[in-house]
């Protein structure tokens, strides 16, 4: 596996090659959600991909490029540890129609809300209203079907919604991977 970060086509293919019966957009997103929700505390790639459980027998992994989970895990962690590289959905090239994009961005939200419960972070009974609310909101655009007028309007509104779903994936991470509060004491 390079040392350059998986694109977009270079996992869709991947998955396309394996029939793995999952998307580029919604195999990120649900893995964001899992990291996002407390899964992973640890736990490699391969227990991440085997929690998502449409890999029973394992010869989707086992088909997959060596290398590849590992670096789509590593790649996520560390983009949520520290945003500054430039986390980003992973969704097709801004040359791609729009309503690709705007379904993969669909995708990745449902993927997103998938792998978050799979991690157990709806049971966070301390969720803030804050984060309640952009799981909700993902919620909305998970189950949506967008229309396009064909203008540039399109694009903006689009690159809103992105930016929206970047920074609400960043803050929920925060949320639920804070440090303890000083003064709490854990036994």
């Amino acid at each position: 596996m390079s040392t350059t970060a998986i694109s977009y086509s270079e996992l869709g293919d991947a998955l396309i090659r394996v029939q793995a019966g999952v998307g580029a957009s919604e195999l990120h997103g649900s893995l964001v959600g899992y990291l996002c929700g407390g899964g992973g505390g640890g736990a490699d790639a391969r227990h991440w991909f085997d929690a998502l459980e449409f890999d029973h027998d394992g010869e989707i992994a086992g088909a997959l490029p060596p290398g590849l989970l590992e670096q789509l895990h590593r790649e996520c962690s560390s983009w949520l540890a520290d945003p500054e590289p430039g986390f980003e959905p992973m969704l097709p090239a801004t040359e791609t129609p729009i309503e690709v994009r705007a379904d993969a961005l669909v995708e990745w939200c449902r993927g997103f809300l998938g792998g978050f419960g799979l991690a157990g972070g709806v049971q966070h009974g301390s969720l803030s209203h804050d984060a309640r609310e952009i799981l909700g909101d993902f919620g909305t655009i998970a189950a949506t079907r967008f229309e396009y007028a064909g203008n540039e309007d399109d694009e903006a509104a689009l690159a809103e919604v992105i930016e929206f779903i970047r920074v609400g994936a960043l803050l929920l991470h925060a949320e639920l991977h804070a440090a303890p509060q000083s003064g709490t004491t854990l036994h």
